[in-house]
């Protein structure tokens, strides 16, 4: 049975256009449906029956609008060292050679451009992406990073827990981490699915949404964004924490160094820098050489003693071992499990075939994170190493493995650097999911722009805010962080995985029972994490993310509202006008509803339908003033003048002026008795909207413009407290005529 809920909800975009991949450019501006395609023929027609001169409207223009374009995609040609390129300003050379090579024209303006040049790079085509894609060996780095980098902290998560409890807690370190394994098992043998039913990729939003309906996709999509927040976060904290335990001079500078490190990944990021495969790589497989050499010695040093486990320090006990400590040692252990996802996410960017290529991966993937969290947990168990004040517990088995030599600082570095990229896959997926909500209206339109580097600059600038205010909220403390994280990781996977079990049960096509067991399995699994999270850390912090989902539920849902009312208020509605009497005939109008505040509508279709007043706002009969009457004038419809008096004195000299002048237009003259000038001016024009509500008014008003931006706080702001004031009322028009001071 197929789900059309997608098409339908999308309002707005035509029905087999919505893909799982992030919005490109054009998103922002999307087509007509068939219905309002209609709607604007009809439209049409009436603009050609009503007009009696429609050549008026295609006489010669008084300039040559044809000002060149673009460069065709023929001629882009890509950096030396890259898949992006810049392109020229629109317009023909000549006249740029002339207007100089900077469109700013201020010393601040211009100032400006060059840093936003410098830190951000000079603006990129649409179309300077190329699609690349990966091979296993190079995806496996690029998209495993975030799962694999979580060993470092996942083990001692769990451990931190188990401790509390003293020796009786620490022997319950095997059987919780055994479930984590199976776990692990479990949720990648679901994911497989995943790649298989959606092969151009499936995120939990797009799933959740597709099979479960609209708020769960949301759900969903809050625990993906809390995710994301929390890995910058987790994961920058985590690798602050190498380093400082490799040089504990630097603890008392974590915060600094960790928003220092968030700095940096956002400026990387605006820069739209997309990590070559090779930078992906390294760090990567160092961190997996790194963890499999230490598992090695520790290994190697315990087969020389026969296994006999070193006794752990005497450890005080601040709680019994109950099921509830067990608990949260397991969703804190589970950890280790986030970004499991990515893959499925990103099944295109594989060579083909893509699909099977991924699955490949994602094996892969999980092989190495169940080898190197289960080695972890028994090199732990075999050298007594507990967690501690000051230094994590990689450094502590580094340090029993390797001393204090090159080895122990290549693990403490790999382990800092797989880190801080694991931070900056964040970058990548954060923007991609809040551009798929704004593209389905539910966050705000602005999330879809690409930036001038072909980023998603606006959810790069909010995750580096979100993740900066959590990391310096919580000290930058991985301990802090961790019961915040695995509530919103889990809950995406349970409505993941129960989205899947929908998607099998309805298509049921071949191996479809095989495919909902293992995906029934993983949501189960994924749902007993959740819960164990959200009721055994509530208190610790878990609260936070809870609270962070439902309040993100609630905005989401207001903002479609939103989006809703204002499409159906936008809607093309056609209706019959009364036209000249040489025109074609056609029946007389239907006088237009009244709108919610009292005021007419706003709904003028055609140009007959428009009553124009323009009011010229007027201090003084100077150059400036005149230009203003002059441009009214010229728009040869009805001109009304406004002068605001100050006292009765002046108001009569202005006068005066006015029929030196020839007093070619009506004037109005209005007496503020205490001196102000905006407020009696917005309450004229109030006035004179509820004299005639369906009258379009257009207020004109003449404005100083300084060549240097210091100089004009000297002159008046009417113009901009005027359009603030009048703009909840409809059918009023704010325009300003400037005045360049040489």
């Amino acid at each position: 049975m197929a789900d059309t809920r997608g098409n339908r909800d999308r309002g707005t975009q035509p029905s087999g256009t919505r893909s799982s991949g992030p919005p490109g450019p054009a998103a922002r501006f999307p087509g007509l449906g068939e219905e309002q395609v209609r709607v604007l023929r009809r439209v049409g027609r009436e603009w050609g029956r009503v007009s009696a001169a429609p050549e008026v409207w295609r006489r010669a223009l008084p300039v040559d609008p044809d000002l060149g374009s673009f460069p065709p995609p023929a001629e882009i040609r890509p950096a030396r060292f890259g898949r992006l390129v810049t392109i020229s300003p629109l317009g023909p050379p000549p006249a740029r050679e002339q207007a100089g090579t900077e469109l700013p024209t201020g010393r601040l303006e211009r100032a400006g451009a060059r840093v936003r040049r410098v830190l951000l790079g000079a603006a990129l085509r649409s179309s300077a992406v190329v699609t690349e894609r990966m091979r296993k060996l190079l995806a496996l780095p690029v998209l495993s990073a975030d799962a694999l980098s979580s060993v470092a902290y996942g083990p001692e998560a769990m451990l931190a827990v188990l401790v509390l409890a003293g020796s009786a807690g620490v022997a319950y370190s095997f059987p919780v981490a055994g479930a984590i394994v199976f776990l692990m098992l479990a949720v990648g043998l679901s994911y497989r699915q995943t790649i298989r039913a959606y092969p151009h990729g499936g995120g939990s939003y797009i799933v959740a949404s597709d099979n479960l309906g609209r708020v769960p996709g949301l759900v969903a999509a809050a625990g993906l964004m809390t995710d994301y927040v929390l890995t910058v976060a987790v994961s920058i904290a985590s690798g602050v924490a190498a380093i400082t335990s490799a040089v504990p001079s630097l603890a008392p500078a974590t915060v600094p160094i960790g928003v220092g490190v968030i700095v940096l990944l956002l400026a990387g990021n605006l820069r739209g820098v997309r990590q070559a495969g090779a930078l992906f790589a390294a760090p990567t497989y160092a961190f997996i050489a790194a963890m499999f050499a230490l598992i090695a010695f520790g290994l190697a040093d315990a087969a020389g003693r026969g296994f006999e486990p070193r006794p752990a320090p005497a450890l005080p006990v601040t709680e019994t071992v109950g099921l509830l400590l067990v608990m949260r040692a397991f969703s804190s252990g589970a950890t280790a499990m986030t970004g499991i996802e990515a893959i499925s996410n990103a099944v295109p960017a594989f060579k083909p075939v893509e699909w099977r290529n991924a699955r490949t991966t994602l094996t892969w993937m999980v092989g190495l994170l169940i080898a190197m969290f289960a080695g972890i947990v028994v090199l732990i168990h075999l050298t007594g190493v507990v967690p501690g004040e000051g230094e994590t517990v990689l450094s502590r088995l580094a340090h029993l493995g390797f001393g204090s030599g090159w080895m122990y600082v290549f693990v403490q570095a790999a382990t800092a650097a797989v880190l801080l990229l694991a931070a900056n896959t964040a970058y990548n997926d954060f923007p991609r999911v809040l551009s798929l909500l704004a593209r389905d209206d539910y966050a705000p339109r602005v999330f879809m722009r690409l930036g001038d580097r072909l980023a998603y600059s606006n959810g790069i600038v909010l995750l580096s805010l979100a993740a900066a205010l959590v990391f310096v909220a919580f000290d930058g403390l991985t301990a802090s962080l961790i019961p915040l994280y695995a509530v919103g990781v889990f809950l995406a996977f349970t409505l993941s995985q129960a989205g899947m079990v929908v998607h099998w049960w309805r298509l049921r096509d071949r191996h479809w029972r095989k495919s909902l067991l293992f995906n029934a399995t993983g949501a189960v699994l994924s749902a007993v994490v959740f819960i164990t999270a959200g009721v055994s850390k509530f208190a610790a912090g878990a609260w936070v993310a809870i609270v962070a989902v439902a309040l993100f539920l609630l905005v989401t849902l207001g903002i479609r509202r939103h989006y809703e009312a204002a499409r159906t208020a936008l809607r093309l509605r056609p209706h019959t006008i009364e036209v000249p009497a040489h025109a074609a005939r056609g029946p007389a109008p239907a006088r237009p509803e009244r709108g919610a505040a009292g005021g007419e509508r706003e709904d003028e279709e055609n140009p007959q339908e428009v009553r124009h007043l323009s009011v010229v706002a007027i201090a003084a009969l100077d150059l400036a003033g005149m230009r203003a009457l002059a441009y009214a004038a010229s728009l040869q419809q009805p001109v009304l003048a406004l002068h605001i008096g100050l006292t009765d004195e002046e108001a009569a000299r202005f006068r005066h002026y006015w029929n030196l002048w020839g007093d070619h237009l009506p004037l109005e003259i209005v007496v503020s008795p205490y001196r102000a000038t905006v407020a009696p001016l917005v309450h004229y024009i109030e006035a004179l909207h509820r004299q005639s509500p369906d009258l379009t008014l257009t207020v004109i008003l003449p404005e100083i413009v300084t060549r240097h931006r210091r100089h004009q706080l000297l002159h008046s702001r009417t113009a901009t407290r005027l359009r603030r004031a009048l703009r909840p009322l409809p059918k009023i028009v704010i325009t300003t005529v400037p005045f360049h001071l040489p």
